[in-house]
């Protein structure tokens, strides 16, 4: 049974960083692309950001690009998310997302995946 599981929610201060984690099971991690998704009350589910099977490239949505990174440790089945400089509207439920097919080209078209985690609370106020 393939597993998703977020950590590393919470709340910061506006400019503060924090880093999520995502920890994959079920699954031969390493041939998946992989994303973050995040969803603000009311909302739809935004792109955050992607990354490839083996790390080399990364997409990622305008609204935090040079804020945020991702990466991932393909032998632990990990995937990361540091984001730095945080905002209140990076406020929401951040999740982890796999590709639906493997060796997927990856992106940030949502319909690209099918894999989801249960999600990570994030909130960034004063």
């Amino acid at each position: 049974q393939v597993q998703l599981v977020e950590s590393g929610g919470g709340l910061v201060q506006p400019g503060g960083s924090l880093r999520l984690s995502c920890t994959a099971s079920g699954l031969t991690f390493s041939i998946y692309a992989m994303a973050w998704f995040r969803q603000a009350p009311g909302k739809e589910r935004d792109f955050v950001a992607a990354i490839h099977l083996n790390g080399a490239i990364k997409w990622y949505g305008d609204p935090v690009k040079g804020r945020f990174n991702i990466s991932r440790d393909n032998r632990n089945n990990m995937m990361y998310l540091q984001m730095n400089g945080l905002k209140s509207e990076d406020t929401g439920v951040y999740y982890c997302a796999g590709e639906s097919r493997p060796y997927g080209h990856g992106g940030g078209d949502i319909t690209r995946y099918d894999l989801w985690g249960q999600g990570t609370q994030v909130t960034v106020s004063s």
